[in-house]
């Protein structure tokens, strides 16, 4: 019944609005906020959509008003409740158009589009059971045509105001369904809505907002203003039958009314206009500027941010980053193999402290202001200072090696500077770290050496230091590390050995290793044995090279080369260990050349004679040891200069005339107490090892210069010459020590008398001989190491006139033993780079093998006695040379000479000395000049004069007879002079005082005469054959038998034999008529026997 009532209800409603409409002209109005839609259920021809007028308005901003169409005539009570209404949704417009800022936060994010989604909104709102009309219009006779909802031609549509989210989800919709919207007159269901809204019962449907945005294509159902709330009225749920039923009436309408249901989700209790703060406006607007610029800010610091972190990401994939800095070898500035035209500066303090003078461990002349500094040193009034060095050709620098001034006084030296490079000389690049200009760090004293390293190796031509702060002075001293660059051209002083070698530095495990391993390739010709132990207790190795190691051959000469006597010069070193492996090699390949020397020659090498300083200097490794590092033993010792002093002692006997007579001039025994004294362990140990073995020529391997240098290595000291010099022809008190000018004059005119060797012309000779054969020794065009030339170009000096030493190990082994040694200075790098040692051992080889072949030159030979035993310790003198050698245990001798005829003597005690002439030829080989000695009666003699007290043997004479005796008994003379000398013997004491005063005039007048045929003749032996009988003579010839009968005495003890006991008269007879050997000073020249 009462589904039937409101069924006639809703009929005449909609026939009362028809006949309102047709009668008055209703124009459609549009309720304040609605926004109505019509969907059509079937597709619309587009002839009748051309025919109907529609307008449609598109605005941006859904809270716009729509201009209003006034009704023409006079509003009901219906049409002022609608204008109420529109108006309330003008107003709510008005304030949704005033909040639009926020709009954007809602939108904003990627969380406000969900395409995916469709809201539980979209659904058709709930209505109460009351509001079942729209069931009615389901009907066929109310939904049959199309026609009843057709809009007159003449009548006009409202305008609506629609958002921009509506019309896009109303477009999108529409192209999905394939329909297009058409905008007509209100039909009878907007009618009967009006008609709802004037009787209040649109109150019943409740506003409700969608929470979820909506899905493009969506169409919303909301209306899109607030709907004024109605109470007591009910919301359907779809758990009611209403509600269902309510649905299925709508979906079987034509047309369908959408509403928009407004965003509030709740209503508020208050008026709608009472919300709304419009002072905050403003201040929201600063606020929301304010966070813009704070964000553009951000992001501007985001984007420099990154930008720099980019650009930080592309200097590193620039710059090569290496996890070690790369290790390269010197440039060669202290070995010389740069040449003073490639050392640029930008001043000098004055011509001693030039470019040139900046080499590492270059060491002064001594004088502070001579022209040889011991570093560069700049004008100090210069602003900008700076120290060039040129490559030739582009090279990779790694790193540079500073160090101070060599001075005594001075304490200059660098402290912080820069590195620069270029490739023009003219353009330069200050070496950069990646943020600012490199700044190293230097010295902190004059002598050690301060390596820096580049982080990476730069590639050019030239590198300046650039000083920025210094001690002192401005001075500095160089080493720059550089590496090669890989070409297929080869460089024309490029040097590749074509020995396989192992060419690298050994220390003391690595040396005694190497030697074992040759040992275990050579067996049959090596030999490894020690010569003592160094003060740290490390063993002095030696390896023996001889086709019969172990044993001395008679006459094979025995050789050596020693090196490390400096523990920081270690080329020689390494140069022995390299000559080793090279005649071991090249014997096991048929070298007939190695093969000649092995089965001619016993070589010993010994690489290390102070093994405890070269472990010091290999750990500081090559370039980082200053020039005084390893130089000593342990105990601070000086092995070359810690030998006795001999020249002393041959020069004191020589101004005394003591040689040969009672100071021989070779063999010189040791000083007493000499081994007890300040000596080092290892000279000790190369003293006995000097003496056991019959070595005769060595050479000792230094380093620090290039040159040989040979013995004498002491200078004759100013006392002993003035001695002699001012002993006679000299005023009382005047000259008697003579001063140094006197001295400085008479070395000027004597040269190197004072300096020089018996043997000067045979030393230099040696010392030619490896400095010729070296490669490079005798360039001498660029001077010396440290000065100007010392060697005249020839590679050679005399070690007095360059740097005098005393007790050095040449000048002992040349004066104690047979040995001719001399000094090998290898080059100006004490300790070379590995990377060197294939160069020098290219520039030595040929010098190391020919200096061992000049032992064969001179003569050698056996001395035995007429049985056929050989003689040992005979004495082997040349006539000329004042200096002798002795023959070995089996009684072979070695003595080098210069082609030429010599005559040589051999003597030794109970033996006859002979005397041969030997021919020293231009050949290879010594030549042989043997002896044979006979006994003599010297044993019976010695005995003999050690019976009279070392007195000569004299007959005693007889008084002359008087008158009247009898001559014929001697009895009777003997009766006679008895009885003379008993009755009267003042007669008989002066005729014998007499005859004793002539004999002793006799006797000096003929040591006279044959001291001056010794002179004349320089006769070297005189041979006499001694009568030992006597026979009685009458007394008229007593004198003369006394006189023959005591020449062969005199002959060979000329002073000993003129008087037992002299007395001051014959010391002054003495004095006044025979030549003193003072006479002969400078040219001194005394026969030994």
């Amino acid at each position: 019944m009462m589904r039937g009532a409101v069924l006639g209800l809703w009929v005449s409603l909609a026939l009362c609005c028809c006949v309102l409409g047709w009668a008055g002209g209703v124009e459609g109005q549009d309720t304040a906020g609605v926004q109505t839609e019509v969907r059509q259920a079937g597709p619309v021809e587009h002839g009748r959509e051309g025919e109907e007028e529609r307008v449609e308005v598109m605005m941006d901003d859904p809270g716009m008003e729509v201009e209003e169409i006034k009704p023409k005539k006079k509003k009901s009570i219906e049409e002022v409740e609608a204008a109420r209404a529109k108006k309330a949704a003008e107003k709510e417009a008005k304030a949704k158009k005033q909040k639009a800022p926020k709009a954007p936060k809602a939108t904003k994010a990627p969380k406000a589009p969900k395409p995916t989604k469709k809201p539980k909104a979209t659904k058709a709102p709930k209505k109460p059971k009351a509001t079942k009309a729209p069931k009615a219009t389901k009907t066929p006779k109310a939904t049959k045509a199309p026609k009843a909802t057709k809009t007159p031609k003449d009548t006009k549509v409202p305008k609506v105001t629609k958002s921009k989210a509506t019309k896009a989800s109303k477009t999108s919709a529409w192209k999905e369904e394939g329909v297009k919207p058409v905008t007509r007159r209100p039909s009878l269901e907007e009618e009967e809505e009006k008609l709802l809204i004037e009787l209040g019962w649109d109150r019943l449907i409740t506003p409700v907002t969608p929470k979820d945005p909506r899905e493009p294509g969506q169409v919303d159902r909301r209306p899109s203003g607030p709907t004024p709330p109605s109470t007591g009225s009910k919301t359907l749920t779809e758990h009611e039958q209403d509600y269902w039923d309510a649905k299925m009436d709508r979906e079987r309408t034509t047309t369908e009314v959408i509403m928009y249901v407004p965003e509030e989700t709740t209503v508020p209790p208050m008026p709608w206009y009472e919300e709304y703060d419009y002072a905050d406006l403003a201040a929201k607007k600063l606020e929301e500027e304010a966070e813009k610029a704070r964000k553009e800010k951000e992001e501007k610091v985001e984007r420099l941010r990154k930008k720099w972190e980019e650009e930080e990401e592309e200097r590193l994939r620039q710059i090569p980053v290496h996890a070690e800095p790369k290790k390269c070898p010197p440039l060669g500035l202290e070995s010389h193999r740069v040449n003073d035209d490639q050392l640029l500066a930008s001043s000098q303090s004055h011509h001693g402290f030039s470019a040139q003078r900046g080499r590492l461990n270059m060491q002064s002349s001594g004088d502070e202001e001579g022209v040889y500094g011991g570093a560069w040193c700049a004008e100090p009034e210069e602003k900008n200072h700076w120290f060039e060095v040129d490559a030739r050709r582009e090279v990779e620098f790694t790193g540079v090696i500073v160090q101070g001034r060599n001075s005594d006084t001075a304490e200059d030296f660098v402290s912080t500077f820069y590195v620069s490079f270029s490739n023009d000389s003219r353009d330069w690049t200050v070496l950069h770290d990646g943020y600012a200009e490199w700044l190293f760090y230097g010295n902190v004293d004059r002598d050690s050496p301060v390596m820096v390293q580049f982080d990476w190796p730069t590639v050019a031509r030239y590198i300046r230091i650039l000083p920025q702060s210094w001690n002192g002075s401005l001075c500095l001293r160089v080493e720059v590390m550089a590496c090669q660059l890989t070409s297929r051209f080869r460089s024309e002083n490029e040097v590749n050995p074509t020995d396989n070698l192992d060419f690298r530095h050994h220390n003391y495990k690595d040396m005694r290793q190497m030697m074992k391993v040759i040992n275990e390739e050579c067996p049959n010709i090596t030999r490894i044995y020690n010569i003592g132990k160094s003060s740290s207790g490390l063993k002095m190795y030696a390896m023996e090279i001889s086709d019969n190691p172990g044993e001395h051959e008679t006459g094979e000469p025995e050789f050596r080369y020693t090196a490390g006597l400096h523990g920081n010069e270690v080329l020689g070193r390494e140069l022995l260990l390299l000559l080793m492996q090279f005649m071991c090699k090249e014997y096991n390949d048929d070298n007939p050349r190695v093969r000649r020397l092995v089965e001619g020659v016993r070589i010993h090498l010994v690489p290390s004679l102070n093994p405890d300083a070269y472990e010091l200097a290999y750990e500081m490794g090559s370039e980082m040891g200053n020039w005084g590092l390893g130089h000593w033993t342990e105990e601070g010792y000086d092995i070359f200069q810690n030998f006795p002093d001999l020249n002393s002692v041959l020069w004191g006997a020589e101004d005394r005339g003591w040689v040969p007579r009672i100071v021989p001039n070779h063999h010189i025994p040791l000083p007493e107490n000499f081994l007890d004294g300040s000596v080092a362990l290892e000279t000790k140990a190369i003293i006995n090892w000097m003496e056991r073995t019959p070595f005769v020529l060595g050479a000792n391997f230094q380093g620090g210069e290039k040159v040989v240098a040979y013995p004498f290595d002491m200078q004759r000291p100013p006392k002993a010459t003035g001695t002699l010099g001012s002993w006679r022809g000299s005023r009382p008190g005047v000259d008697h020590e003579m001063n140094e000018e006197t001295w400085a004059r008479m070395q000027r005119q004597n040269g190197d008398a004072l300096r020089e060797t018996s043997d000067n012309t045979m030393f230099r000779w040696l010392a030619m001989s490896y400095a010729h054969s070296h490669l490079t020794m005798t360039e001498t065009q660029r001077g010396s190491c440290h000065t100007d030339d010392i060697s005249g170009g020839q590679g050679i000096i005399n070690r007095a006139s360059w740097k005098p030493v005393v007790g050095s190990m040449n000048d002992f082994s040349y004066l104690h033993t047979n040995c001719f040694e001399l000094s090998v200075f290898l080059g100006c790098d004490k300790f070379p780079h590995e990377s060197e040692l294939p160069l020098e051992w290219e520039n030595n080889r040929e010098a190391l093998l020919s200096f061992i072949e000049q032992v064969h030159r001179g003569i050698k030979g056996i001395v035995r006695d007429m049985e056929g035993k050989p003689l040992a310790n005979a004495t082997i003198s040349v006539d000329g040379v004042k200096h002798d050698v002795k023959t070995a245990a089996a009684g072979d001798y070695w003595r080098l000479l210069n082609p030429g005829e010599y005559r040589v003597t051999a003597r030794t005690d109970g033996h006859m000395p002979q005397t041969r002439l030997c021919i020293v030829g231009y050949d290879s080989g010594a030549t042989p000049c043997s002896f044979t000695l006979a006994k003599s009666n010297w044993d019976r003699i010695k005995q003999i004069m050690a019976l009279h007290g070392k007195r000569p043997i004299r007959l005693v004479t007889k008084a002359p007879p008087q008158a009247g005796s009898d001559i014929s008994g001697g009895s009777v003379g003997s009766v006679d002079v008895a009885k003379t000398g008993a009755s009267g013997g003042t007669g008989g004491t002066s005729a014998n005082s007499h005859n004793a005063e002539r004999l002793r005039r006799l006797r000096l007048m003929r040591l006279r005469k044959l001291h001056q045929q010794r002179l004349r003749n320089n006769l070297s032996t005189t041979t006499t054959v001694a009568t030992t009988t006597t026979t009685a003579a009458p007394t008229t010839m007593a004198a003369l038998e006394t006189e023959s009968t005591t020449s062969w005495y005199d002959s060979w003890f000329p002073v000993e034999s003129s008087y037992t006991e002299p007395t001051p008269a014959e010391v002054l007879t003495e004095t006044q008529e025979s030549e003193p050997t003072q006479d002969y000073t400078f040219e001194y020249k005394f026969d030994d026997y």
